[in-house]
C-alpha cells in the first residue's frame, strides 16, 4: 500500500505567494525564463532555473548555476519571504484552467515505494537529466519541484477535501496565463492521520503522471543518503520526495502533436500513396481527430483524416495499441525515417496547449512538410501501460495545467 505522509512545508508568506510562485523549470528555455523574471526579483524561477541570474553564455550544468539557486533559496528564507511550517502538514492544491478544475493532495511520498514499484512509471528516464535534478536537490538540500502523481478516485478522501476546501485558502491567485491557483494548509493532526491511513489501506499503487526525472532523482538521493548514514532509521526526510497527487477523474491530458521536416524526397501525392499502404486517407478538413486510433494530417495546405488499416497493430497490446505507437511504427519510422523519436532531429513535438494553429504555422513556413494532430492519451491507457510494466513511446502525454513551483518546498 502507498505510504503518503505530511511534512513541514517551506512556503511563501501569504502576501508574497503570487510573486514567488513560478512555472516549472522544464517548460521554459533560459531566454524565456530571463524575460519572465526581469521585473520580478522574487520569482521562484531564480531558484529552479538559476541561470537567469548569470551570464547567458554560462554552462547550464556548471557548479555556479546550482550554487546560485541555493543562494537564491536561502535569500528568500533569510528575508522572511518563505517560512517553514512548525508542524507536518498536508496541503490541498486546486488549479482551474478554463472550465477544467483539478484538486490534488500535496504530500511527501516514499522513495522506497518508488524503488518497489508501488509508485509506478510509464517512461524511461535519461541519466543526464537525473543527474541534473540530483545536483539541484543536493545543492539546495530541498526538493523544489513536485512530482505529478495520480491514483484511482477515493471517496473518503474526496469528503475530507471538500470539507477542507470549503474553508479559507492560504493562497488564491490567478497567474499571468489566467490559471487560478488555490492552496489550503491542513494543520489538524487527526485529519492528517486519516489521510495517511486512507492511502495506506485503500490505495495499493500510485502512478507517475509527470515528473519521472524528479521522482527518479528523489529515489536515488534517498538510497545514497541511506548508504552514507550509519544511523539511518527510515524516518529521515530524505526517504521521501515532494508530490501532488490527483484523482484520475480530474486529470487533463492534452495531445502531443508531431511535425516532420521533409517527405524523404517524395511529392505530396507520392507521400499520400505511401501512407495509403497502412492507412485510409481522406481529405476532411478536420484539424483534430474525433477519437483514438485516428489522426489528422496537415499536408500541402490541406487537412486529412487518416485511420490505420486492419491488422496494422495489435489491439490487445497496451503499448503498441497507443496512437503514438501506431503512428511511429506504421508511418514515422518506415516512411519518414524517424528511427528513434528521442534522438531524431527532423521531428518536432508540439504540446497540445499550443493548438493545431501551431502545426499549420510550422508547415506553412516551409521548414516542415507534414504535421500530425493526435488524439489525447487517456489516464486509463497510462495506468494500463504502467501496470503492464512497460513504458510509453516518447512524448505520449502532455499534462495541463502545470504545477506551479515555489508554493511549497520539501526541505531535506
Amino acid at each position: 500500500m502507498s505510504v503518503v505522509r505530511p511534512f513541514r512545508g517551506l512556503r511563501p508568506s501569504r502576501e508574497f505567494a503570487e510573486k514567488i510562485a513560478s512555472p516549472p523549470y522544464d517548460v521554459l528555455d533560459s531566454n524565456e525564463a530571463r524575460n519572465l523574471v526581469k521585473d520580478n526579483p522574487l520569482s521562484f524561477l531564480r531558484v529552479v532555473k538559476p541561470e537567469v541570474d548569470l551570464p547567458s553564455e554560462i554552462d547550464l550544468y556548471s557548479a555556479e548555476v546550482y550554487q546560485q539557486g541555493a543562494r537564491n533559496l536561502r535569500r528568500l528564507m533569510e528575508d522572511g519571504l518563505m517560512v517553514q511550517d512548525v508542524k507536518p502538514c498536508f496541503y490541498f492544491y486546486r488549479q482551474i484552467m478554463g472550465n477544467h478544475s483539478q484538486t490534488g493532495l500535496v504530500a511527501s511520498v516514499s522513495a522506497e515505494d518508488y524503488d518497489n514499484n508501488i509508485i509506478k512509471k510509464h517512461e524511461f528516464t535519461r541519466k543526464e537529466k537525473e543527474e541534473d535534478r540530483i545536483r539541484h536537490i543536493e545543492t539546495q538540500n530541498a526538493q523544489c519541484g513536485p512530482v505529478f502523481l495520480t491514483y484511482p478516485d477515493l471517496n473518503n478522501l474526496d469528503t475530507i477535501q471538500q470539507s477542507v476546501c470549503d474553508g479559507e485558502p492560504e493562497y488564491d491567485f490567478a497567474a499571468d496565463d489566467g490559471i487560478q491557483h488555490t492552496f489550503w494548509v491542513i494543520t489538524d493532526e487527526e485529519t492528517n492521520r486519516r489521510i495517511s491511513e486512507f492511502f495506506k489501506s485503500d490505495i495499493p499503487f500510485l502512478y507517475v503522471a509527470d515528473g519521472h526525472h524528479r521522482s527518479a532523482s528523489g529515489a536515488i538521493i534517498a538510497r545514497r543518503r541511506k548508504d552514507a548514514n550509519p544511523g539511518h532509521s527510515g524516518s529521515e526526510e530524505y526517504n521521501y520526495f515532494l508530490a501532488v497527487i490527483f484523482p484520475k477523474s480530474q486529470m487533463k491530458i492534452l495531445a502531443y502533436n508531431r511535425a516532420v521536416q521533409d517527405l524523404k524526397g517524395r511529392t505530396p501525392v507520392q507521400f499520400i500513396e505511401e501512407v495509403s499502404k497502412k492507412f485510409s486517407v481522406e481529405k476532411t478538413g478536420a484539424r483534430e481527430p474525433s477519437r483514438n486510433q485516428e489522426f489528422s494530417m496537415y499536408l500541402d495546405s490541406n487537412w486529412y483524416t487518416i485511420k490505420p488499416l486492419a491488422d496494422t497493430f495489435p489491439k490487445d497490446d497496451p503499448v503498441k495499441s497507443l496512437d503514438a505507437s501506431i503512428l511511429q511504427e506504421n508511418l514515422l519510422q518506415p516512411v519518414l525515417g524517424v528511427d528513434n523519436p528521442r534522438t531524431a532531429t527532423h521531428i518536432k513535438f508540439v504540446g497540445g496547449i499550443r493548438g493545431t494553429t501551431e502545426l499549420e504555422k510550422l508547415v506553412n513556413s516551409g521548414k516542415y512538410s507534414v504535421a500530425f494532430s493526435m488524439y489525447p492519451t487517456s489516464v486509463d491507457q497510462l495506468i494500463a501501460v504502467a501496470d503492464s510494466g512497460n513504458v510509453m513511446p516518447p512524448k505520449s502525454t502532455w499534462f495541463e495545467p502545470k504545477l506551479r513551483s515555489g508554493l511549497v518546498v520539501h526541505a531535506l
